[in-house]
């Protein structure tokens, strides 16, 4: 399993108790939290600017579609986890390869799939 103590972190949670369970969850973890956003422009800021290791993001923040995020992250080749309570279904088909957690989910589950996720796109030779 990959090792998550030290990665920087940006969550995007619109319900403020559900970004501080993930908070939480990602700190005990060992990872650092670089922002928690619960809007899609400053979302789309730190997604831009932020220097980080991967990020998860709600699908629906507040009626808007967090997609745009997930584009630039795509585009600087940083792994992104979907959170969302409407499963892989909430998830357009051009994010079919990203992973995709349940809401509601455990620390475990969390730790499982950013595992999963670090490790597939980890570099090779390293």
């Amino acid at each position: 399993m990959t090792d998550l103590a030290g990665l920087r972190a940006l969550v995007v949670e619109d319900e403020g108790s559900v970004a501080l369970l993930i908070e939480g969850m990602l700190e005990d973890l060992g990872c650092e939290i670089v922002a928690s956003l619960a809007t899609l422009g400053k979302a789309l800021t730190a997604a831009r600017t932020e220097t980080l290791d991967f990020a998860v993001l709600d699908v629906n923040l507040d009626g808007e579609p967090v997609f745009p995020v997930a584009e630039i992250l795509r585009a600087r080749q940083l792994p992104f986890i979907f959170s969302t309570g409407y499963g892989r279904m909430g998830v357009p088909e051009t994010f079919k390869d990203c992973e995709v957690l349940n809401k509601p989910y455990t620390m475990e589950d969390l730790k499982t799939t950013l595992s999963s996720m670090l490790s597939r796109r980890a570099p090779q030779g390293e």
